[in-house]
């Protein structure tokens, strides 16, 4: 489908996996300073909610957490009401023990609608109230598939994310004349060209380490290339195991990625050999573009920008940029992109109230008054676009509202969460560490579930 149909600009905060280390709880209740004034009639439906907590579990943790709670302070200020915050880079891991455990959280954004479909099988999850359904008719209606499981709506969209994108200096590329690719093969031909000028860097830097969530940056990597190679309705066929994970199909897409990642002359800039990619953080793969070239390219999603150093400038005039991840031709322009869902574990009436908070046109533009270093786009097509501030904002918005554009979701999060967050992850991290392509793939298929 054409993207302008699926996202409109607005703002939010996602990955497939996690975000920075950190993760200790915060109170929003205490913390937030946001003074923005809105209608506060939708929540009185729920009663006197006041100093009732609702604890959040979450991925998105520190820099991106901070923007994100202040966020909630209308809500706070509406209701009385106490947000405690726990980002977690353990949190796909972790959130199942702790619903199995009987410790689930009230709610939790899910970063995989493959997670929500297991989360949902444990009959813990609750169906979202007709409130945020409402919301989510009336602001996001094209997204209300992925938050649907056999026909029950569970969670409204969070946040989107714009996951084609390579980053790099302005400054290096200038100095050595170097231009934006267009073509997949330019890409290819420019990282030779970087890789033969410059002996004492690389071209692309990478890292796929994030805790109990290693190994999915690389899965965003085969997405990327399986939509340019392959196509989308092919990519659409392997997302819902209609074709096995080990066909020709998928294996020339890892072979395509093969021939950046698993290529010395071209990785790891500033890091190593080829295996130090497994062992390298995503949080900190992509800094050496900013050391004088010890690397070159570095492909990651737009909510990136917030892991960039404190003072850098990220801007096409600035100490770092991001251009799209070129198709194979330019007649074509796939994107890859993500979100995160809100599912509930309880349905409290202060749960309800924040569900229904979380899914209003307010919050989305809240989150433009409180958004920090990027990566604030979400699902709301309702959201004032004006509000768009950060460069890295505006560029997303102008890949997602392109109409040429063919948007699919991030494939391992619509995958069965035995795949999609854990089989291909740690597929990919031995791939890199020496597997090859056929038994790569062999294991993810075999991995499958059944039934």
């Amino acid at each position: 489908m054409l993207l302008s149909s699926l996202v409109a600009v607005s703002l939010g905060v996602a990955a497939c996996g996690s975000s920075e280390d950190g993760g200790d709880g915060a109170d929003a209740g205490a913390s937030g300073d946001a003074k923005t004034k809105i209608d506060c009639a939708p929540y009185e439906a729920f009663g006197d909610i006041k100093g009732k907590t609702v604890t959040v579990y979450t991925s998105i943790t520190a820099p991106e957490d901070e923007p994100h709670i202040k966020s909630y302070q209308p809500f706070i200020d509406c209701t009385g009401a106490e947000i405690k915050y726990e980002g977690s880079k353990e949190f796909e891991a972790q959130l199942p023990v702790r619903v199995k455990g009987g410790n689930a959280p009230d709610i939790a954004y899910l970063p995989q609608p493959g997670l929500l479909k297991t989360m949902v099988a444990t009959g813990k999850v609750i169906e979202a109230p007709p409130e945020v359904a409402a919301n989510v008719d009336k602001n996001m209606p094209d997204w209300k598939e992925y938050g649907t499981v056999d026909g029950k709506f569970y969670g409204a969209a969070l946040g989107a994310n714009v996951k084609s994108f390579v980053w790099y200096s302005p400054a290096a590329f200038e100095e050595k004349g170097y231009e934006i690719p267009k073509t997949w093969d330019d890409l290819l031909t420019l990282s030779d060209k970087i890789a033969a000028d410059d002996p004492d860097s690389k071209p692309w830097c990478a890292g796929i380490e994030s805790g109990d969530a290693t190994g999915w940056p690389a899965t965003d990597w085969v997405e990327d290339v399986m939509l340019r190679t392959a196509g989308p309705e092919v990519y659409d066929k392997w997302t819902n195991h209609e074709i096995p994970f080990n066909d020709p199909a998928v294996a020339t897409a890892l072979a395509e990625v093969g021939k950046i990642l698993k290529n010395d002359k071209f990785v790891n800039g500033g890091q190593g050999d080829v295996k130090t990619i497994a062992s390298t953080s995503f949080q900190d793969a992509g800094l050496p573009v900013l050391d004088n070239g010890g690397c070159y390219l570095h492909r990651q999603a737009s909510f990136y920008a917030a892991n960039w150093p404190e003072g850098t400038k990220v801007a096409e005039d600035g100490d770092v940029w991001a251009f799209y991840l070129p198709a194979k031709d330019e007649t074509t322009k796939p994107v890859l992109g993500g979100g995160e869902f809100v599912a509930a574990f309880a349905d409290r009436p202060e749960v309800k109230a924040f569900q229904t908070y979380l899914s209003s046109v307010e919050w989305a533009n809240e989150r433009a008054t409180t958004c920090g270093t990027g990566g604030c786009v979400t699902a709301n097509k309702n959201a004032d676009p004006e509000l768009l501030k950060n460069p890295v904002d505006k560029l997303s918005a102008q890949i997602l509202t392109d109409e040429s554009a063919t948007f699919r979701f991030d494939a391992s999060d619509l995958m069965p969460g035995a795949v999609g967050s854990g089989t291909f992850w740690k597929g990919m991290t031995n791939w890199i560490t020496g597997q090859d392509d056929k038994a790569t793939l062999d294991y993810i298929e075999n991995s499958w579930p059944k039934s």
